[in-house]
């Protein structure tokens, strides 16, 4: 069976008015020709006719149309709100549905999912209707339904007759595939449909051709400053190293080694070639604009725009805040020296491998004691605090792991910074930051996620370093004049849970503010197409809306212990090309990226892959 006909048929549902009052759902003798000898009704049938009736009258609100071919849309009056519609399209030639709850007073949309627990597929009904009625038995006993209701239902018993028939033959054409009326319907077992996205809209790519009943108010709600343009591509020979900043500059082999690549695979945004134009055309003005804040226009793409910061062609590093970042972060801190010797002969030799390491800092005294990473502590706290404690805690969490990393460190510095006397005089070391060495040489640093940041005051701290002749005096008294040739590019989502909004002496002092403006899926599918070698444009298509429908789900359910990303949406395709199963390739690439909890997982994959890649829709059809 093609689809949950409990999801669909919803019997135990209450019958709308008159048949509410009906001492027994079951009809007898009044079954479709393609059934047995009785009927039961059905709500979610009868409330999908009664809305298609009412259409047709002129008395009610939505509509039903036809895009081309076997496609239908329709906007389906809830009675859950006074601006809330259910919005359906339906592809009579696959059975395949995209739904959404839209409210048209906040333009919210929803998912829409047919379940017992949730909707009652009426919307579904609503849009199947041209096709329900291409029967000559469904046509028929519409008619005299339609009649009836026209005027009050004069006549029950006819009217039960016909209502009964048209929920039979509905029930039969769907569930039975050997049917010679046979209608294709696929709604899986979780209920959940696709969504109509909200570009989809402005893009009028669902308008109807032809209106069939009703009057539409928001597919057809679009104009032509809405309408959908696919965006130039930027070719990457016409970008990467075309704005330089200082021509002519020569890097040494070190400096070389730091400039970032483009994978193939990245659409460049428009909005960065602007801001490296900026960079490139003001350079030698009284007023160069070398500071620059940009973020995605919509949050939860999974490709944003740091990868094309390499117009440039200069040095790059980044540094990535969190909720404890702090002021010496970035400008740097002062740590003991370790040249004495406490007699200690493993402390010693713990010494000599630090200063190999490059010094006595947090990652370098971690390596020294083989500590477990982030990742570990993500993938098995458990284990990981077991490891660190010799103390079985399976409630232990990463966070429960870090302290005790932390405390191990701090512990093991204390020693190795231990004078050998009380009379001995302790000396420093000042260590400086990748974000110093950036300004202080010219390169371009990358500050992602300040918004995160617990302490307002850090970034304004930074203030004098983002002024073009800009100074800061270092922990050791040393002034640190910022170079000419420095850029500060500031990436953030202030959508995402757990940001803040940027401070305002801090976005005065960037020169531009951009919001970027994603790839549309097409152009995705175009640039994953050619790195993997995949030809087929729709199924890729296909996988680029999961993709980024992956991504928006696990930011509204805060699900952060994994990453949907163009990575792994290129995998994908390529596991999918291999094993010709877009649905296994899945699970062993963009949802095991995405979450390592097993029950987000679960939900995953019901609410976002079964809708379009579940085994019973494989080798579906294209519409």
């Amino acid at each position: 069976m093609a689809t949950s006909m409990t999801n669909l048929f919803n019997f135990g549902r209450p019958l709308p008015e008159p048949f509410e009052k009906l001492s027994n759902k079951k009809v007898k003798g009044a079954a479709s020709k393609y059934g047995a000898l009785e009927a039961t009704l059905c709500a979610s049938v009868l409330k999908g006719v009664n809305a298609f009736c009412a259409c047709v009258n002129g008395t009610g609100q939505g509509a039903v149309g036809n895009i081309e071919g076997q496609r239908y849309v329709a906007e389906y009056k809830s009675s859950m709100g006074a601006d809330t519609y259910h919005l359906v399209v339906y592809d009579a030639s696959t059975g395949n549905f995209l739904a959404s709850v839209y409210d048209r007073d906040t333009e919210l949309i929803e998912q829409y999912t047919a379940h017992p627990s949730a909707r009652d597929g009426a919307a579904l009904f609503f849009a199947m209707m041209p096709k329900l009625l291409e029967d000559q038995e469904f046509k028929e006993n519409f008619q005299a339904y339609r009649e009836q209701r026209k005027d009050g239902f004069p006549d029950m018993p006819k009217a039960v007759n016909a209502a009964a028939i048209l929920c039979d033959n509905a029930y039969r054409r769907v569930k039975d595939e050997s049917c010679p009326a046979h209608v294709k319907v696929r709604v899986d077992k979780s209920g959940n449909l696709m969504r109509v996205s909200r570009a989809q809209l402005d893009s009028g790519l669902y308008k109807p051709g032809t209106v069939l009943a009703g009057e539409f108010t928001v597919f057809s709600n679009t104009s032509g400053s809405r309408t959908y343009r696919p965006a130039p591509v930027i070719e990457h020979k016409d970008f990467v190293g075309k704005y330089p900043l200082t021509p002519g500059r020569k890097l040494s082999a070190g400096e070389q080694a730091l400039v970032p690549t483009l994978p193939e695979w990245y659409v460049i945004p428009p909005e960065v070639v602007d801001i490296c134009k900026h960079a490139k055309l003001t350079t030698g003005k009284p007023a160069q604009m070398r500071n620059s804040c940009s973020g995605p226009a919509a949050p939860a793409r999974p490709w944003g725009p740091r990868p094309s910061l390499r117009g440039w062609g200069c040095p790059t590093w980044k540094y990535t805040c969190s909720a404890g970042t702090e002021i010496y972060d970035f400008v740097g801190m002062v740590f003991p020296n370790t040249e004495h010797s406490n007699g200690d002969a493993q402390l010693d030799q713990e010494r000599e491998q630090l200063r190999s390491l490059g010094g006595m800092t947090y990652e370098n005294v971690s390596k020294l004691l083989h500590l477990p990473d982030l990742e570990d502590m993500d993938y098995d706290p458990a284990g990981v605090y077991q490891a660190l404690t010799g103390v079985e805690n399976q409630a232990a969490t990463a966070q429960d792991c870090m302290a005790l990393v932390l405390e191990k460190v701090t512990e093991k510095v204390r020693r190795l910074s231990a004078t050998p006397t009380e009379s001995s005089v302790q000396t420093y070391t000042y260590v400086e930051t990748d974000f110093i060495k950036a300004l202080k040489n010219g390169y371009l640093v990358e500050i992602q996620e300040p918004s995160t940041i617990l302490q307002p005051g850090v970034l304004v701290g930074l203030n004098s370093l983002l002024e073009q002749e800009g100074t800061i005096t270092l922990p050791t008294g040393e002034v640190i004049r910022r170079h000419p040739d420095a850029v500060v590019v500031v990436t953030t989502n202030v959508s995402y849970e757990g940001c803040r909004g940027m401070n305002q002496s801090v976005v005065d002092r960037m020169s531009l503010v951009k919001d970027i403006e994603l790839p549309s899926p097409e152009v995705m599918a175009q640039r994953v197409m050619a790195v993997t070698g995949a030809e087929d444009e729709y199924q890729v298509c296909q996988m680029v809306q999961v993709a980024n429908d992956l991504a928006d789900y696990c930011r509204k359910n805060g699900i952060t212990d994994g990453t949907v990303g163009m990575r792994g949406l290129i995998d994908w395709v390529t596991s999918a090309e291999i094993s010709g199963n877009p649905y296994t390739a899945a699970m062993d690439t963009i949802i095991s990226k995405a979450t390592t909890d097993e029950e987000d997982r679960e939900a995953l994959i019901t609410s976002v892959l079964d809708p379009v890649f579940a085994p019973q829709n494989a080798g579906k059809a294209k519409p």
